[in-house]
């Protein structure tokens, strides 16, 4: 399993539990927890406690105890983990790999069908709600799950997720990889995201030489400097148009860490972002 992964900000305790390297059990103590992450495989979570947001492009989808949803495979994507009432933020992911699920349709018919790529939610469905619950022992287990039943228990999770979705093969039969699309679209809707320039390359169907070449000729600038400044309007706007905190403002628009984005915010504008919140009508700033 590969996956791209930026970690912009940690202050937790955290425990992970596997049955197999595509199911585990995770555990986060402390107070949050942030990843700008895309997975090359599709994956089902079960949040047992706590609350995550999930951030892409075009929606942000909040989900509590309780909830199961299935995150697309290469979809740019920003989540945010927290413990919520006392209780530690803990899920359950199973991992659908492209090679699981090409066995699996390989004598099923799925031709036509339209992409999807959108994130799905599943709540209080019965089937479920029994499966997740069949798998806990499994953590606390000495030895290892044998390979054939917990491939055999992947194999229950997509099928019951296309007895409740009647429309998932749209998602999980679609093997293709990413085709060259036009740059202009893609980096507009998704700058925000804190994503090494290989797998923004990778999305837009180029090698990291072609699509630092092809942005070039589009933005007549290099991508960091136009994502910094991309990211820095939309940080002064969330500022004094929202009127949002700087600490929640820094990690939304892609900077890794408060005082990296300070100094590029001070050495764009001028000022500060604390400087320019003092500036604020009082009754505007959250």
């Amino acid at each position: 399993m590969v996956l791209y992964l930026t970690i912009s900000k940690i202050q937790m305790e955290h425990s992970t539990k596997f049955i197999t390297s595509d199911i585990k059990l995770s555990c986060l103590y402390d107070k949050f927890f942030k990843t700008e992450i895309t997975f090359e495989e599709h994956v089902l979570v079960w949040f047992i406690s706590g609350e995550t947001k999930v951030i892409q492009a075009d929606a942000t989808h909040v989900f509590n105890a309780g909830d199961i949803f299935l995150i697309p495979r290469n979809q740019l994507t920003t989540v945010l983990n927290f413990p919520k009432d006392g209780l530690p933020h803990k899920a359950v992911a199973i991992h659908l790999s492209t090679e699981r699920l090409k066995k699996f349709y390989a004598d099923i018919d799925v031709a036509n069908r339209a992409k999807e790529d959108r994130v799905l939610s599943f709540k209080d469905h019965p089937l479920f709600e029994s499966y997740f619950a069949s798998l806990l022992p499994y953590f606390d287990m000495k030895q290892s799950l044998p390979e054939n039943i917990a491939s055999l228990k992947i194999t229950e999770a997509i099928s019951i997720l296309r007895e409740i979705d009647k429309s998932i093969d749209n998602i999980l039969a679609n093997f293709e990889e990413p085709g060259k699309i036009a740059l202009t679209d893609f980096m507009e809707k998704n700058y925000m995201f804190n994503m090494p320039l290989e797998k923004i390359g990778y999305l837009t169907g180029r090698s990291l030489s072609t699509f630092k070449r092809d942005f070039k000729k589009t933005f007549n600038t290099t991508p960091q400097k136009w994502l910094t400044q991309k990211r820095l309007e939309l940080a002064h706007y969330n500022l004094t148009q929202k009127h949002k905190k700087p600490v929640d403002v820094y990690f939304e628009v892609g900077f890794e860490n408060l005082s990296h984005f300070s100094y590029a915010f001070k050495k764009q504008y001028g000022y500060t972002p604390s400087e320019l919140i003092y500036q604020l009508p009082a009754e505007t700033v959250l």
